[in-house]
Order: C-alpha cells, then structure tokens, then sequence
C-alpha cells in the first residue's frame, strides 16, 4: 500500500502547489534601464593674439659666388697652404704670387724715367719763369717767351705720361699678388704652382665666407600670412625683414641658425605656382667651434637641407586649439550648458600640423570638446571632465 499511496501524495502536493503558483504570480514593478553617459574632457577657449609661424625648406648656398681670374700675365711662383678645395682666407689675404722679376724691373725703369721728365719739367718751368721776368723789362722777345712756353708744356705732358707710367708699373706689381676680393672659402682651384698664366685666366672659383642665402619655396597663399609688403622691389629694409629660424642635422645632431628674409624672387615659378623667398643667414667669417664648447654657432654648411620658421603676422582674436577638434570639415563640438554636445560651424583661418586656428564662429568661455567620440549626435547628453 506504501508503495502506492506515497507517490500519489507526493504528485497531489506538486499539483496543488503549481496551482498555487500560477493563480497567485509575484508583480514586479515596472523601472526604466539606467542610462550610460559618455565621459568628454573639454576646454573653454578665449581668443588670444597669435603670431603666425610659416614652414618652408630649402638648400643653403653661398651668397656670392666668384670666378677667380688673374689680372696679369705671369708665372706662380708662390701658392698659400690654404689655397685648396674647402681653404678659407679673410679679405685682402694673398692667395699666390706671380714671378714679380718683370713687374720689378720694369718699375725701376719707370720711376727713372719719372725723374728725368721731373727734373726736365722743372728746368723748362725755370727757364720760362726766368724769361718772362726778363720779357718784362723788353730784354728778350715774345716768340722766345712763346716758344719756353712750349717747351715747359711738352716736358709736363711728358711728366704726366712718366707718372702715369709709375702708375701702371705699381699697379701690374701688386696684380702680380693675386689676393682675396672678400672673406671666401674656396671651391675649387684651377692652377698649380709653376704654372704659366694669362691675363683674364681662371683661376679658382670662390665663395662668401660672410654671409649664406637659401631659397625658400612660398605658395601664394603662405605670402598673406608674412608681414612683409607684396611686391617690394629689392632688398627689405632691416625693420620689415622677418627672423626665421633654421634647422638641419648636421654630423648627427640638429643644429639652429637665425636669419632673414631679405627679398622675394620677381616670377613667380610656373612649376608648383610659388614664389621663391631669400632668406640671409649673417655669420662671422672666422667663426669656428672650439671643442668642449656648443656646437650651435657652427656656420652654416653650403649645400645643406634645411627647415625653416618664418616669424609671421600676428592677428589678434584668435582661437588656438588642437587640430583634432575639427570634425566633418569645419565643424567643432560644443558643450552647453546643459552638458549636451552641439556642432558649431566655425571660420578656419589656417590648418598647421599640430593646431588649427579659428577665426570665428565661437564665443569666449565656451566648452568645447577634445575627446574623439565617434558616434555623435546633436544634443547627446555627456558626462563632462574639464581640463
């Protein structure tokens, strides 16, 4: 009987409970699913004055590059250590001499025969004095004056043609010393020592030790941005000419020269439609690095790539934000105040590597947002975090 009854009870009990269950459900009151905001940091802008910065590259060159040529004939005699590829020399230092012997000999004769047309010229001056005293008290006659007269003018053209001579001989000498036209390092050499040369020959090719130049590509658009006035012609003075900065990698390290922009090229280059700009960097000529000492004020290297900064105009009202905070061309994301995101049309003025600069569209104090949130949408509710 146990085995019979106990599991009927046991299936009686389940039922009544099931029953029990389903006439009498637990209710549970309706709630609405938490919300999950996004977290943004923002930034409130003001406006500030910004000098504008523009970027450019280009190779360093010599400003001035010279044709060394001889001004006389002659034989080298005598060449300076320095007088090879890469040698430098100041002003006026003598770069090689020419056999001097002809030049020599040749001034003795002249400054001889200087002083026998002086000392003729000084006897004929003598004799037209004395003869015009003594015309005076009718001692001797007018054709004899005239004729001493003659005489003294011959002998002082001769005078004249005899130092002029000098002249010529003195100058030839000191040709014969072929010297520096400016602080110059040499390029290269065409002659050696023995050699025989002609007047006009080239002799070597020199460059400025004083000062480099690099040619700066400018796009058209980049001009508007520097405070120079368009279309000057020649050099700018001083006060208008903008500092740039220069960089390059120099025997491993980045080294910095300061310069300026002293004029712009007249064309403008049909190639990439930019205009090219000058820039001058002023070294001293016997400027040279002591080891142990900065390495910063090396001169600058003809034929070296470098980075230039060139110091700009400075435009007042401004705002200088990161530029990842443009988004969908020229739009940015503003917080309001109810902590909602909002996109905003602003004027660009300039896009640069890093920041972007705004020139309208925003007011002082607003929050905008500097988070990459990819998922936006007008008026989105947001957790701020300020900055």
């Amino acid at each position: 009987m146990k085995r019979v009854i106990l599991p009927i009870a046991i299936l009686a009990f389940a039922i009544i409970v099931f029953v029990v269950i389903i006439r009498n459900p637990e209710r549970l009151e309706p709630s609405s699913p938490e919300q999950s905001l996004a977290t943004v940091r923002v930034a409130q802008v003001q406006p500030e004055a910004v000098t504008l910065q523009v970027q450019s590259q280009g190779k360093v060159q010599a400003a001035r590059r010279v044709n060394l040529s001889a001004s006389t004939s002659g034989q080298v005699s005598w060449v300076s250590p320095s007088f090879v590829s890469g040698g430098f020399f100041n002003a006026d230092e003598v770069i090689l001499r020419l056999d001097s012997s002809d030049f020599e000999n040749a001034l003795e004769r002249s400054r001889s025969t200087m002083e026998q047309a002086q000392t003729e010229a000084n006897y004929a001056s003598g004799e037209l004095e004395r003869y015009r005293e003594l015309a005076e008290r009718r001692l001797v006659s007018e054709s004899q004056v005239q004729e001493l007269q003659r005489q003294a003018d011959i002998s002082a053209g001769r005078l004249r043609d005899a130092k002029a001579q000098l002249a010529q001989t003195q100058l030839d000498l000191r040709r014969s010393e072929v010297r520096a036209p400016f602080a110059t390092i040499v390029e290269d050499t065409a002659i050696e020592l023995g050699q025989n040369v002609n007047r006009g020959q080239s002799l070597a090719n020199l460059l400025s030790a004083d000062d480099v130049e690099v040619r700066l590509p400018l796009a058209l658009s980049q001009l508007g941005y520097l405070d120079i006035p368009l279309g000057y012609r020649g050099e700018l003075p001083d006060e208008l000419a903008p500092e740039v900065t220069l960089s390059g990698m120099f025997g491993g390290q980045l080294h910095h020269w300061r310069g300026k922009l002293v004029r712009t090229e007249a064309g403008i280059d049909a190639s990439n439609n930019a205009v090219q700009a000058i820039v001058r960097v002023e070294q001293s000529a016997t400027q040279n690095p002591i080891p142990g000492e900065s390495t910063q004020s090396i001169p600058l290297p003809v034929g070296l790539y470098v980075e230039a900064s060139i110091r700009g105009k400075t435009v007042d009202n401004l705002y200088a934000l990161p530029r990842e905070v443009i988004r969908s061309g020229s739009r940015v994301l503003i917080v309001d105040a109810e902590n909602r995101l909002r996109f905003r049309e602003v004027e660009i003025l300039r896009l640069e590597n890093e920041r972007v600069l705004i020139a309208g569209g925003l007011r002082p104090g607003e929050r905008i947002c500097m988070s990459p949130i990819q998922a936006v949408v007008d008026g989105m509710l947001v957790q701020v975090a300020e900055l």
